[in-house]
């Protein structure tokens, strides 16, 4: 299980690959659209701080050690930005035995990647789940910097977390202390069209960090990734079976969470104000979404780079 198993590549800052940027050109050109991967984001702790990245091992849950961590209260209940923006400030760095936690106002701490001992239950939206408790100091520690008791737990690598089958046609899709889905999904345009529409109502532009992706492509129009069904990303071997094959089965409904300053956690509404003028999507009932939920079809095991070329085609249902 990648999440306290595997050598951290996911967090390890590789060369720009000039192959994956030349292969463009040539890959999947009989598709609707083609582009590059532009960003790669891994949030080791569920609601703390993101970790960009040049390169990230694809795992069965998403990218390794992506929500592979999380805070949960003294009943065992995650905890969010959503009550404690907070959390934003809290920066998580996972080295080769030992996760780093740095926050303003407090001491660094390291915590070992694989406690000797301590189970937890705990909950993600109801449901209940086995963890591993990270100890004591961590707890401590947290608890110090959110005024109120609480724990940092590793989700459980026996577990099997899956995904909802009504949104993955039945497929078994597993993913660790993510809200969902493995992985999430979205382009430079469609963070560009917000900030067009915010600068005209006079605010500031806002970064995609606030929407908390895994995966930022470029070099298609805004919200095109509302429209894809599967995005082919271009193996360095090249051939159909060293891409990484990834579905988009669900759109991201959002919560206050984007309004949220990630450098500073103050959270002004200026953002979920400018999405509700233009992002109600009827397949949520209305709900206000922006970037796609995905799961792993083909590739676990391979390594996506930013660089690395992007084909789909376009559905209209």
């Amino acid at each position: 299980m990648p999440g306290f198993d595997a050598e951290p590549l996911a967090l390890r800052f590789g060369a720009f690959c000039l192959r994956c940027q030349d292969a463009r050109v040539t890959f999947r050109s009989d598709h609707d659209l083609s582009g590059t991967i532009a960003r790669l984001f891994v949030h080791p702790i569920k609601s703390c701080a993101a970790v960009e990245v040049r390169e990230a091992l694809l795992t069965e849950t998403g990218l390794q050690w992506d929500r592979a961590f999380m805070v949960v209260d003294a009943e065992g209940v995650f905890l969010t930005q959503r009550e404690h923006a907070r959390m934003a400030l809290v920066r998580p760095r996972i080295g080769p035995d030992a996760l780093t936690l740095e926050a303003p106002g407090l001491p660094t701490l390291s915590v070992p990647l694989r406690p000797a001992a301590g189970t937890a239950t705990v909950s993600v939206w109801g449901e209940a789940m086995p963890a591993r408790d990270m100890g004591a100091a961590a707890a401590q520690w947290f608890s110090d910097f959110l005024g109120q008791p609480c724990r940092l737990v590793g989700f459980e690598p026996t577990h099997r977390r899956l995904s909802s089958r009504q949104w993955t046609a039945g497929i078994d899709a597993l993913n660790q202390f993510s809200d969902g889905f493995p992985l999430l999904v979205t382009s430079q345009a469609s963070i560009h069209g917000l900030n067009q529409r915010l600068q005209a109502q006079g605010c500031g532009p806002v970064g995609v960090e606030r929407f908390r992706p895994n995966i930022v492509i470029d070099g298609v129009d805004d919200h095109d990734e509302d429209r894809i069904d599967t995005l082919y990303v271009g193996g360095d071997e090249g051939g159909a079976a060293n891409e990484v094959h990834l579905q988009l089965v669900k759109p991201c409904a959002r919560c206050p969470i984007p309004d949220i300053d990630p450098t500073t956690a103050e959270s002004t509404p200026a953002v979920g104000d400018a999405l509700r003028r233009y992002r109600q999507d009827r397949r949520l009932d209305g709900a206000i979404t922006f970037g796609m939920n995905a799961i792993v079809r083909q590739g676990t095991g391979r390594v996506l780079r930013v660089g690395q070329p992007i084909a789909a085609d376009l559905r209209f249902d």
